[in-house]
């Protein structure tokens, strides 16, 4: 089953669900169903046929990769 993210209109919870394309997802926070579908990177090999760096930071000399980055000031 597709895994897609969401954020609510409602309580602003950002959510993944496990749920199929044509089914309507519901907020776990507030169980309103104003959920947008967010983009996100589907995950793949890098040019030299590795495995991407999951759950890592990235190297210290790229630039921050979200608002909640361990690399930016807490």
């Amino acid at each position: 089953m597709p895994t897609f993210e969401y954020l609510c209109s409602d309580c602003e919870h950002e959510v993944e669900v496990f749920i199929r394309a044509q089914e309507k997802p519901v907020c776990p926070q507030c169980q309103s169903k104003k959920l947008e579908k967010l983009i996100s990177a589907p995950a793949g090999r890098v040019a030299d046929g590795s495995l991407p760096m999951m759950g890592g930071c990235p190297p210290s000399d790229a630039p921050p990769c979200n608002p909640g980055c361990c690399r930016l000031p807490q």
